[in-house]
């Protein structure tokens, strides 16, 4: 193959926050060509993402965000192919509830570019699910990663420590202003597909989504154009 694409792996694993534990299947992206790549959000197996970038030369490690699911497989999955941690500034310390005793490779900024093969993935802060939530956006595949910022039809679950319902909200303006979204489609792993502007416009009278239960993440696998990697509770 050549050119650049994405791919897809599933892992499994548990999450973990404020007592609880919960049985989750996580979405991993890797974004690149045959020579390169970037993956996103290493989730709970570390074999597994290396076994899939292969022989390419991984070039960063980037977290949309610092919940244990996210990140838990990042340090050794650096270890192993020697690439560089991302995560935003503002989830350090939620970075440390995982990873006490080993710090990321460097801190993301709004508006970053994250180089990868002929393209660049753009880091658009929308926190609200976490302080140091990000959505990544990929121009040159029309495509956005969302993190847990999104879930089908609203914003992410605001229920938990470091969560902030009012700030979540706020969030998907920056994906509006930045990453035209009547031209993409919202096919996060919480349900149906639609468009990113109905999802981001939903958002700003939401209510529904202050509490997250099991129940609400829920969901098949999400195609491309509007990608989570968002962690699903196992059936």
């Amino acid at each position: 193959m050549t050119g650049v694409r994405i791919e897809h792996v599933i892992t499994s694993g548990t999450f973990r926050l404020d007592g609880g534990t919960w049985n989750v299947d996580n979405n991993v992206w890797i974004v690149g060509d045959d020579h390169e790549a970037v993956v996103i959000d290493a989730a709970h197996d570390a074999e597994a993402i290396a076994r899939a970038v292969g022989d390419r030369r991984l070039t960063a490690i980037v977290c949309t965000h610092a919940h244990n699911d996210h990140i838990n497989a990042a340090p050794a999955l650096a270890e192993a192919t020697g690439a560089r941690v991302l995560v935003h500034l503002d989830d350090r310390l939620l970075w440390k509830h995982t990873h006490s005793d080993h710090n990321p490779g460097g801190y993301l900024s709004d508006n970053q570019r994250i180089p990868v093969a002929v393209t660049e993935l753009q880091v658009l802060h929308t926190p609200g699910h976490t302080p140091g939530a990000i959505c990544l956006y990929l121009p040159s595949l029309n495509t956005v990663f969302t993190g847990d910022t999104l879930f089908a039809g609203g914003p992410g679950a605001t229920g938990r420590s470091y969560s902030d319902f009012p700030t979540s909200r706020r969030a998907p303006s920056p994906l509006r202003m930045r990453s035209n979204p009547k031209e993409k489609t919202s096919s996060t792993g919480t349900g149906n597909a639609s468009a990113i502007e109905r999802t981001a416009g939903n958002c700003a009278g939401s209510t529904s989504r202050r509490v997250a239960t099991d129940s609400s993440l829920r969901g098949p696998p999400a195609p491309f154009s509007w990608l989570s990697c968002i962690a699903r509770p196992k059936t």
